[in-house]
């Protein structure tokens, strides 16, 4: 008599875009052990057991946020095991099911996809935006409307020079040694990075703000694109730039900061502050035998 064959586990994987409000976590990365802080993907992760996964499912991140950064859309892969003869769940269920479960309303999964086995939404991205928001007109943090606090950096000045910035900016264009923007403690094997865009637009208020406080103040976007960035990079990048447009630097200063390549010069050793940072987008090229080009929601300009 011949025994009944072994449970088959049938294994899917999944790129999942999701966002967050930074504010009360201690950046995306789970936080494992006792401590008090908890990171987005402990809330994940914990969502994700009602997945009923043979082995518990693990998020691998595309991108590390810092404590107190925004995501407008982040995006990680994690693998699901299905015991035999329940086929893997679609993305949409999948999705659906990680929502429902979410017990932190400052996070929600927008888009899942299946991939294939072998995809890894770290090293897969072909490029990554970062916004960073600005907002001059407010001399004092009380007078920066309650909507807006924690989701822009309030400048002490009534304007911005835009255009010395976006001449600041061509200077960081390009591929180059950054070790003059990055911190320490995120060790890589190359400081080089190639810069393919930074840009400074006109922003937007939240439309909670009262038209008395939009006549006075002004949000000013910063992008940069890139396929990859060091340790706090934009924020000492943002930095810098802020400087150039509030005057205490000129703009081919910051040719001279990025050819020193020292992280602790005294004018590129100050970090903008986590709450005005916001991942923008990940985005993905050719998946060979998915034969499609993935990507997350796409988001204008946020106000």
């Amino acid at each position: 008599m011949s025994s009944a064959p072994a449970s088959v586990l049938v294994r899917a994987r999944y790129l999942v875009y999701f966002q967050y409000v930074g504010t009360d976590f201690n950046g995306v990365a789970a936080v494992r052990g006792p401590q008090r802080a908890v990171g987005v993907l402990n809330y994940l992760e914990e969502a994700a057991e009602r997945l009923n996964s043979v082995e518990p499912v693990r998020f691998t991140i595309s991108s590390r946020t810092d404590a107190g950064v925004h995501a407008l859309s982040n995006a990680a892969h994690l693998d699901v095991q299905r015991r035999s003869g329940r086929p893997p769940f679609p993305p949409e269920v999948l999705a659906e099911v990680l929502n429902r479960h979410l017990r932190h309303p400052a996070i929600r999964v927008l888009r899942a996809f299946r991939v294939p086995s072998d995809f890894h939404a770290r090293h897969a991205a072909t490029s990554r935006i970062y916004l960073y928001r600005l907002a001059t007109g407010c001399h004092r943090r009380d007078e920066l409307p309650v909507f807006e606090r924690n989701l822009c950096w309030a400048l002490p000045a009534d304007c911005l020079d835009v255009v010395a910035v976006q001449e600041a900016a061509q200077h960081l264009l390009g591929t180059h040694d950054f070790s003059a923007f990055q911190s320490t403690g995120s060790p890589v094997p190359s400081p080089v990075r190639t810069m393919r865009r930074v840009s400074v637009s006109p922003g937007q208020a939240s439309p909670l703000v009262t038209p008395e406080e939009s006549r006075k103040l002004r949000f000013w976007n910063l992008e940069f694109e890139s396929q990859s960035f060091l340790y706090r990079q934009v924020r000492r990048m943002t930095a810098v730039l802020v400087a150039v447009g509030l005057g205490a630097l000129a703009p081919a200063q910051v040719k001279t900061i990025l050819e020193s390549q020292d992280p602790l010069g005294k004018h590129q050793t100050r970090v903008a502050p986590a709450h005005g940072l916001f991942l923008k987008s990940v985005l993905y090229g050719n998946l060979g035998a998915a034969s499609c080009t993935l990507q997350g929601p796409q988001f204008g300009s946020h106000g």
